[in-house]
């Protein structure tokens, strides 16, 4: 393996291409003018200086990585910023309560001064990227070991960063990218004051839930709205009654224009991660190992959550958010395999890397480049069993709910025992795992929690390897025969975690001394277990494989260049800003099925169903769409358009994205990709791999004639 470090050396030397087929590709922003004229042939009429700029207001100045994951965009001068409701789901659903159920009716605010703030909500603004490799890579040799080399890059990393930043407000990092053979230094403005403007009720924002998610047609109005606030100067600050909203270098003005099929778009956000370069034994790794498993632990805890919510409105409220979570990548990688399994992509990534295997042999045996292909199956195969381990230490082992809260006492006990700690920070530990514990049992059922904990611990007693699992299971064996049921009854009835009244009392006359009954309870040994086995038994096999598989990947991203030279490489997603564009295009999912390119308000009425949760509408959009009262927002054909697809690729982070028309206006709000394209984090097939939008002028809509929210919508630059 060492042999196949020493590519790393000449990276800095390496001028990595951008572009690929037409709609294929997230591309880093700062290097469009490779992609520019592609893009203007395809009705693209802005530069690239346009899209982005350091020395001006460009597109990017209106783009935000909104909280940790989502993309949103400013429509006003304002601050005023929109993003999915999916993305805005867990702040509704923390202002939401029996009395102000904004989950299920909405929250309009009906001023400035009652919108309501987010404490630990985030939005993020690029403010610019540099290619920084020679600099990540500066004391990086062909002597030197995979440990030295990350040790050597941190610290170059950290370097840079600091420097650039110093005396501003700005925070700074440096990103890898084609799997650590080039670097950008991305400099960023947070802002911290992000208060939630509005929403519809989920029988918009979610409308067809769980069931049409990754679907299409699709008929949901996924937004929310939240606007930036700042401080007098337009400098981000935290929350104060004092700030005032900011007033961005630039916002997205709004076409009610629309589009017809084989128009350009073009989607600019912040896609979270894809592995398009990944030889075919990962790729079998995740589509027909990993998910497998992971969809049938995640069906089961949905049947538990999905059937609890259904008996009980607060239990709606409590889990909406935990539901979706859980069910958003259940379905996805379900789409996943079933996508791979169509495109054949297994067997496709073979064909490819037989090619490679004999460009290697005859052209580039000196660089050992023909030894990679036989070295990814060896250590595939080494990490099959212990990935099977470790899926099931997340997926069931860390499901249980009270797991995570039995494990943040882990530093109240530290402390507690440690008689160099003061009393004091004792009891700052105290404070915070009761602060810890209040947030936790506002949306918590024990009764839920234990259904879920028992099915999860059979599964892992009926199908984990013997050698990983983790110890807790000797003691249901010894104590319990093995009944799961039993230890599980047991535990929910006598831990002090799975019931807030035992806890708050405990905590209420919490000596040091208490620490060894903390340390004694039955779901923190359990959590104590699990972490012990996924820590010391999976975690260090784990990161070794990893090693030396993304060692071997970097070096493979190299031979990919070399044997492709001509061919425009666009990177890996990885959370940072990309633009994505193709066109308006429907598709065909299976023989004789044809999808058309745009959904209809019609469709909604099509799919009501009043005694289906996900499908009732509300009286009111009812009567709207029956009357067809549209005004300025029904499209040329009088008919008032939800949704529309595009060939763009896209992945998660680009939820809530800007969806932009050739003049570079809102056309759309990214939400969704449709189910036989979920492949395209692994692979991107043009025929079959679509985003979904909202199309702004549906959004517009709902903010307008059924929300009464006029107010907002003048705030919009409207064309």
């Amino acid at each position: 393996m060492n042999r196949f470090f020493c590519f790393i050396a000449v990276v800095s030397l390496l001028t990595i291409h951008q572009s690929s087929s037409a709609e294929e590709g997230m591309w880093i922003p700062l290097l469009l003018n490779k992609n520019i004229e592609q893009m203007q042939k395809m009705g693209w009429k802005l530069s690239a200086e346009e899209i982005y700029s350091i020395n001006h207001s460009s597109l990017k100045d209106a783009i935000v990585k909104f909280g940790g994951g989502c993309t949103g965009e400013v429509v006003s001068p304002n601050g005023l910023l929109l993003t999915n409701h999916h993305c805005g789901f867990g702040v509704i659903q923390r202002h939401s309560s029996l009395e102000h159920d904004y989950l299920t009716d909405g929250y309009w605010a009906g001023t400035m001064e009652q919108e309501l703030p987010n404490p630990g909500l985030t939005v993020t603004f690029l403010v610019r990227m540099v290619d920084v490799t020679s600099q990540v890579l500066e004391g990086v040799s062909n002597t030197i070991s995979e440990e030295e080399r990350e040790s050597i890059i941190s610290k170059n990393s950290k370097s840079i960063s600091e420097k650039a930043i110093e005396g501003t407000h700005y925070s700074a990092k440096v990103i890898p990218y084609f799997h650590g053979n080039q670097y950008y230094l991305y400099v960023t403005e947070i802002f911290k004051d992000i208060r939630f403007v509005g929403a519809p009720p989920s029988g918009i924002g979610k409308f067809g839930g769980d069931t049409d998610n990754w679907m299409w047609p699709r008929h949901t109005g996924d937004f929310s709205v939240f606007r930036i606030y700042a401080d007098s100067n337009n400098l981000p600050a935290e929350y104060s009654k004092d700030n005032v909203p900011y007033k961005p270098k630039h916002f997205f003005p709004i076409s009610l224009e629309g589009y017809k099929e084989g128009d350009f778009t073009l989607l600019f956000g912040n896609p979270g991660s894809t592995q398009e370069y990944l030889p075919s034994f990962a790729v079998d790794l995740i589509a027909f190992k990993e998910n497998p498993v992971k969809i049938g632990l995640r069906q089961k805890r949905l049947n538990v959550i999905g059937y609890s919510m259904d008996t009980s409105r607060l239990v709606r409220i409590q889990y909406a958010s935990k539901h979706a979570g859980i069910a958003n990548y259940w379905k996805k990688m379900i789409g996943e395999t079933r996508g791979i399994t169509r495109a054949n992509g297994v067997a496709k990534k073979k064909a490819f890397e037989s090619d490679f295997q004999k460009w290697a042999n005859e052209k580039d045996n000196a660089n050992g480049y023909s030894e990679i292909l036989p070295l990814f199956e060896t250590l595939y195969n080494e990490l099959y069993p212990i990935d099977m381990a470790y899926t099931f230490l997340r997926e069931a082992g860390m499901a249980s709910e009270v797991f995570s809260l039995a494990t943040n006492a882990q530093q109240l006990i530290n402390a507690a025992v440690d008689e160099k700690i003061s009393s004091e920070e004792v009891q700052k530990q105290e404070e915070t795992l009761l602060k810890t514990s209040r947030g936790f049992y506002k949306n918590y059922q024990p009764l839920i929690d234990q259904m879920i904990t028992t099915e999860m611990l059979q599964e892992m007693q009926k199908n984990m390897a013997k050698e990983y699992l983790p110890d807790i299971f000797v003691t249901i064996e010894k104590k319990y025969k093995g009944d799961i049921q039993a230890y599980t009854e047991k535990l929910f009835a006598t831990s002090l975690f799975t019931d807030s009244n035992r806890l708050y009392h405990f905590l209420g006359d919490f000596k040091r001394k208490s620490a060894r009954k903390l340390s004694s309870d039955p779901a923190y040994l359990l959590g104590q277990s699990i972490l012990t086995a996924y820590r010391n038994d999976i975690l260090p096999k784990m990161r070794m494989i990893d090693s030396r598989i993304d060692s071997l990947q970097r070096v493979y991203m190299l031979a990919l260049m070399a044997m492709e030279p001509d061919r425009q490489f666009y990177p890996d997603a990885n959370s940072t800003m990309r633009v994505c564009f193709g066109k308006v295009d429907g598709f065909e999912p299976s023989d004789g099925v044809k999808y058309n390119y745009f959904t209809t308000a019609r469709g909604i009425l099509e799919k009501e169903d009043s005694t289906v949760y996900d499908y009732a509408v509300d009286p009111r959009l009812k009567d709207l769409i029956a009357s067809a009262d549209y005004g300025k927002y029904a499209d040329k054909d009088g008919k008032l358009h939800v949704a529309f697809i595009s060939t763009i690729h896209s992945t998660g982070g680009n939820s809530g994205a800007p969806v932009l028309n050739g003049n570079g206006e809102l056309i759309g709000i990214n939400f969704d990709r449709n189910w036989e394209g979920t492949m395209s984090d692994l692979m991107y097939d043009p025929d079959q791999c679509r985003n979904i939008v909202l199309d702004i002028r549906y959004l517009l809509f709902i903010l307008d004639k059924y929300a009464g929210a006029g107010w907002l919508v003048e705030e919009m630059d409207i064309r």
